[in-house]
């Protein structure tokens, strides 16, 4: 008689931990659910979206508007959701702090998904591919047709702070000058006037250089010496925004949507007269 009370005494208190267990697991998802960035852009009716200026990711229009692949994108995933969309500029060596501070809920500005930032930021899966070029002055740089070439002391290389073409032109040219600089616009005008030798950036932005300066400026190689994949940055222990973003790439990928804006700001130049 002890033996069966004992057992139902052992049994009511193991359905009475499990019923505990189901309550506070699903409680604790409901937090998560609630705290999640997805959740609280519903509320707000406002998606921010964090970006920097890449020519042709995001830049100003003639009337200060901003368009571009990046902006696009942001724009589309905020019509998927429902709400508006608000881009907050931010210089891109800040970028990531700005993101960890909450001063917006995603990055979505062209960045490269690489292990060094991932250890502060979750990446989605990639939504586009981008790579490193070099363009250069024609006086500078005569006769050079090689990275090789580039890789020397006396060669002055601009490179914008903070982005992965300082990476690259690390890895690559690693004997090279390095001149850094805040502002992508910037590292463009030094070497249009024959202030450095070349300039490593995201592609097609050397290579648009050297079409509209074709007077003074050249390719010393074709095509991207790196290839690198390009993701959303949000804020760590937020699943439910990362599972978001990921369904809705891999929605509007499917569709074509992706590589029809692709081909449209990469491999044209139809929108270049709405720029200054």
């Amino acid at each position: 008689m002890k033996n069966k009370l004992f057992l139902y005494l052992l049994a009511a208190a193991l359905m009475l931990c499990i019923t505990s267990v189901s309550v506070h697991s699903a409680s604790v998802q409901q937090d998560i659910a609630q705290a999640s960035v997805i959740e609280q852009v519903l509320k707000r009716g406002v998606l921010k979206v964090g970006m920097d200026t890449f020519q042709p990711w995001a830049m100003k229009d003639k009337n200060g508007n901003f368009i571009g692949f990046e902006i696009d994108v942001a724009r589309r995933l905020a019509d998927d959701m429902g709400v508006k969309v608000e881009f907050v500029p931010t210089a891109w060596s800040g970028i990531i702090p700005a993101l960890l501070t909450g001063k917006f809920d995603v990055i979505i500005g062209g960045m490269g998904i690489l292990p060094k930032r991932a250890l502060k930021v979750n990446f989605t899966r990639p939504y586009d591919y981008s790579g490193m070029s070099i363009v250069a002055h024609k006086e500078l740089a005569a006769g050079f047709s090689s990275l090789g070439d580039f890789n020397k002391k006396d060669v002055q290389v601009a490179v914008k702070l903070g982005t992965t073409a300082v990476i690259a032109a690390k890895k690559y040219l690693p004997e090279a000058t390095l001149r850094m600089f805040e502002n992508e616009t910037q590292t463009y005008q030094e070497l249009r006037n024959g202030k450095v030798h070349a300039v490593v950036g995201s592609a097609p932005r050397p290579a648009y250089e050297a079409l509209q300066y074709d007077d003074s400026l050249f390719l010393p190689i074709k095509g991207n010496f790196t290839k690198e994949p390009i993701g959303f940055a949000l804020r760590k222990g937020d699943p439910d925004a990362l599972a978001f973003f990921n369904s809705w790439i891999t929605g509007v990928d499917l569709e074509g949507w992706l590589n029809e804006r692709h081909e449209y700001w990469f491999e044209t130049r139809e929108w270049a007269d709405q720029v200054e």
